[in-house]
């Protein structure tokens, strides 16, 4: 079973470091989305999210207070979901579902965050180099 947690955590932060990467080294053009969807400070937000997304997503990798890193993750997932994919706000039908489908996405990947945050606040993540911070 430790096995397949470590793949599961493998699986889990490749999407977080992968976009942590895009988010710093090309904010100014994702600041022009983010400022098209009412953002403030656009450039700011998307640099303090790409570093959210690279500290959460190298906690969970290394086990490094991996229950702090779960929650950065969790809550920057939440706080994307309201600000970047807010449905209720589109007009257009195909607009508003696909904004639909990422707010979704975006909240279970809270969802998972969490559960990976009660994985590792009872220490049964093996392969971890620290133990939880929230204890």
């Amino acid at each position: 079973m430790d096995v397949i947690l470590l793949i599961a955590r493998l699986l889990f932060v490749f999407l977080f470091i992968g976009s942590a990467f895009g988010h710093l080294t090309q904010a100014t053009a994702m600041a022009g989305y983010a400022g098209a969807k009412g953002v403030p400070s656009p450039k700011l937000a998307v640099q303090a999210s790409g570093v959210a997304m690279l500290v959460g997503g190298l906690s969970i990798l290394l086990g490094i207070w991996g229950d702090l890193g779960a929650l950065i993750i969790a809550v920057t997932m939440v706080v994307t979901a309201v600000m970047m994919h807010a449905f209720w706000k589109e007009a257009d039908a195909q607009a508003k579902q696909m904004e639909m489908i990422n707010f979704n996405k975006a909240l279970s990947l809270a969802g998972g965050a969490l559960a990976f945050y009660a994985l590792f606040h009872w220490d049964i993540v093996e392969w971890a180099i620290t133990g939880p911070l929230f204890n």
